[in-house]
C-alpha cells in the first residue's frame, strides 16, 4: 500500500537512496496532484514536485516522525507552488511594439487540440471550490484510493468521500470524463522516480553522477544535484554517459562543496543557452588530461576524410571541436571521426557543439525529443569509443561566425561546418584549421 511508508523514510532520512526513491515513487502523483491544484500548469506543476523532492532529501534527517512525512511533504509542495505563483509574472508588451512581436507558427491539429483539452480540464479544476479542487485533483490524477487521499491531506475518508461526490455534482458527466482523461494523460510518468541518482564525484565544473543504467538522462538535459547545506539545486548540463549508469555533466555555476551520494534528480528540460568561454577555456584541459593522460606529441592522429586532415589535423592526445548550424552534420562528422580513429594509440578528446532547439530541425522541439535516441535510431555512436572520449555541449544559435568560433579557442583543432560551404560542394564543410599551442 502507498501508505506503508515510514520505514522507508526512516532509511532514506539515514542517506539510503534506494529508499528515497521508492519513497519518490510512492508519493510522487500526491505531489504532483497537490502541485497541479495549486498552479494549474502541468509543467510548472511538475518543476514544483522535482524542486520538492530535492528540498524533502535535504530535509528528512530533521525530520524527527516518520508519521509526519505525507503532510511534511504536502507542505514543502505548497510552498514551492506559491514561491511559483509569485514568480509568475506574464509580460506585458506595449501596444505600440506589438506589431514587432513575432506571430507563433501554426501548430498541427492534433496539439491543438490537445491543448485546448488539457486547458479546458485545468479550467474546469480551478472553478471547483478550494475545499474540492485538492482532494479532486489528487484522484482524478492517478485514481489514489480515498484512504491515500486522506492521509495525505491530512483528512477522514468520510470527509474526502464527501467532498469527491461535491466534486463530481459540480462537473457534469461529459466534462467529468473529459477532466479525468486529460489528467491522467497529463500525470507524471510512471518512471518519475527513476530519475534520482546520487553524486559520485566533482572536478572543477565537471560533476559525474550514478543512475540506473536503465533509465540514464538524455544527453544535452539538465540534471539537478541538491546542495543539502545552501537548501538548494544546482543545475547540470548532461554532456556524456561513459558507460555503468554513469552520466557526466557540467555545471551552469560555480560548485560548492558537494558531498559524495548527494541527490541527483534528472529533470529531461534542455538548457538553451551556449556554453561560457570562459567555461570552455576551464573544462577543455581538465577533460582532455583526464582522457589523455597527457599524452600529447607532435603526431597528428589521420582520419582519412582529406578535407579534415589537410585543412585541421587533429593532433594524437590533444582535443577537436565540432562546430556546426543545424543541416550541416555535426553527429554525421562525429561519427565518421570515431569509425576512423577510435583504434589509435592516442586518445583524442572531441567536443561536439549541438545548436539550441530550433525550427529548422523541427524535431528537436517536439518536448519527447531524445538526443540520444535519434542518435542510436541513425546508427550512431554517443561517441566515446575506444580511444576517443565525446562531450556534446550546447552551441550558438544559427551559423557560427569568426567571433563566436574565436571562442573556442582552447581546443587544439576546430572543425567548422558550414551551409555556405555546402553549397560550394565541400563537404564536410570545414574552414577553421588547427590552433598553435605552446
Amino acid at each position: 500500500m502507498v501508505m506503508e511508508y515510514e520505514q522507508l523514510v526512516r532509511q532514506a532520512g539515514g542517506g539510503d537512496v534506494k529508499a528515497f526513491v521508492e519513497l519518490t515513487r510512492r508519493f510522487q502523483q500526491f505531489a504532483f496532484g497537490t502541485a497541479l491544484a495549486l498552479v494549474r500548469d502541468f509543467q510548472n506543476a511538475e518543476d514544483v514536485v522535482q524542486e520538492a523532492f530535492i528540498a524533502a532529501w535535504s530535509g528528512l534527517p530533521s525530520l524527527a516522525d516518520p508519521a509526519a512525512f505525507p503532510g511534511w511533504l504536502r507542505g514543502i509542495v505548497r510552498h514551492h507552488a506559491f514561491r511559483v505563483l509569485r514568480r509568475k509574472q506574464l509580460s506585458a508588451v506595449p501596444l505600440a511594439d506589438a506589431e514587432a512581436v513575432p506571430d507563433e507558427e501554426p501548430l498541427p491539429d492534433h496539439i491543438l487540440d490537445a491543448r485546448r483539452q488539457a486547458a479546458a480540464a485545468l479550467a474546469a479544476i480551478s472553478e471547483l471550490p478550494d475545499r474540492l479542487r485538492g482532494p479532486a485533483t489528487l484522484f482524478f490524477v492517478h485514481e489514489c484510493s480515498h484512504q491515500d487521499v486522506a492521509t495525505f491531506l491530512g483528512l477522514s475518508v468520510v470527509t474526502v468521500n464527501n467532498r469527491l461526490h461535491a466534486a463530481r455534482s459540480h462537473l457534469k458527466q461529459r466534462i467529468l470524463t473529459m477532466v479525468t482523461d486529460t489528467l491522467h494523460a497529463h500525470a507524471l510518468p510512471n518512471d518519475f522516480a527513476n530519475r534520482i541518482g546520487r553524486l559520485i564525484e566533482t572536478r572543477g565544473d565537471v560533476v559525474d553522477a550514478l543512475f540506473d543504467p536503465a533509465a540514464l538522462p538524455d544527453l544535452m538535459t539538465e540534471l539537478t544535484v541538491s546542495d543539502e547545506a545552501r537548501k538548494n539545486g544546482l543545475k547540470v548540463h548532461v554532456m556524456q554517459r561513459p558507460g555503468g549508469g554513469v552520466v557526466r555533466g557540467l555545471a551552469a555555476s560555480a560548485l560548492p562543496l558537494l558531498p559524495k551520494g548527494a541527490t541527483v534528480l534528472s529533470s529531461r528540460r534542455r538548457p538553451q543557452g551556449a556554453i561560457d568561454p570562459m567555461q570552455l577555456d576551464r573544462l577543455v584541459p581538465l577533460l582532455a588530461a583526464a582522457t589523455s593522460d597527457e599524452r600529447q606529441t607532435d603526431e597528428v592522429v589521420e582520419t582519412g576524410i582529406k578535407v579534415i586532415d589537410v585543412m585541421c589535423p587533429i593532433r594524437a592526445g590533444g582535443s577537436v571541436a565540432i562546430a556546426g548550424e543545424y543541416g550541416t552534420g555535426n553527429t554525421v562528422v562525429m561519427e565518421e571521426i570515431v569509425r576512423r580513429i577510435s583504434r589509435s594509440v592516442y586518445p583524442v578528446t572531441m567536443f561536439v557543439l549541438i545548436p539550441p532547439p530550433s525550427e529548422v530541425w523541427p524535431p528537436s522541439l517536439d518536448e519527447n525529443y531524445s538526443f540520444a535516441d535519434a542518435l542510436k535510431a541513425e546508427g550512431y555512436s554517443e561517441g566515446t569509443v575506444g580511444a576517443v572520449q565525446t562531450f556534446f555541449l550546447r552551441g550558438v544559435d544559427g551559423p557560427w561566425t569568426a567571433e563566436t568560433l574565436a571562442s573556442l579557442a582552447a581546443v587544439d583543432t576546430i572543425v567548422h561546418l558550414s551551409r555556405d560551404m555546402i553549397l560550394c560542394k565541400t563537404y564536410p564543410a570545414s574552414t577553421c584549421g588547427r590552433h598553435a599551442r605552446d
